[in-house]
């Protein structure tokens, strides 16, 4: 199995230090969902790890966010790709879970799911937390420079940290 998983705001959609709180706010950046689809058809298993404290903060509730997911499936669908589990943690930072990105709960679930080991998996996201999430379950780190990417590139990075542009840059590169 080809399993590529990614962070979702900043990564597949635009990201917001408002939090994004209703389906109308929920932007996908250019060329994110035709990069997903591509990875599919290509036969890549596209799985979707996302911290979504504003469930425990009270700014939109779980219909929300399964409404932002269900548009996030319907979509790359109708460009002939499909996205595989979509997990979330919704807790606070200080809830102490071990979902919430840096901790790899989130990732172990995918693994769990789908029965593989996640070492070299590549995970792609936009912050510290998820480059950290990575290594903490031997996955690849990957950062975009999209979102809070070109924020984070002023960070030190993991040394093995992979950097790229965006989503589309990403594909190109698994797919060839």
């Amino acid at each position: 199995m080809k399993l590529l998983i990614l962070d979702r705001d900043g990564v597949i959609n635009q990201d917001s230090d408002a939090y994004i709180k209703t389906l109308e706010e929920w932007l996908p950046l250019p060329g994110a969902l035709e990069a997903i689809a591509r990875l599919s058809k290509a036969g890549w298993t596209v799985a979707v790890a996302t911290n979504q404290s504003g469930l425990a903060r009270g700014y939109y509730d779980l219909a929300t966010l399964e409404a932002m997911h269900a548009s996030l499936r319907e979509r790359v669908a109708a460009l002939g790709g499909e996205v595989g589990l979509i997990v979330h943690c919704p807790h606070g930072p200080d809830e102490g879970c071990d979902c919430r990105k840096p901790k790899p709960g989130l990732l172990v679930r995918i693994a769990a799911h789908y029965g593989v080991p996640l070492a070299g998996v590549w995970y792609v996201g936009d912050r510290l937390g998820d480059l950290q999430a990575a290594l903490a379950v031997g996955c690849q780190p990957v950062l975009v420079r999209t979102g809070k990417g070109a924020r984070t590139l002023e960070s030190p990075l993991p040394a093995t940290t992979l950097v790229f542009d965006d989503l589309a840059a990403v594909a190109a590169r698994l797919i060839g």
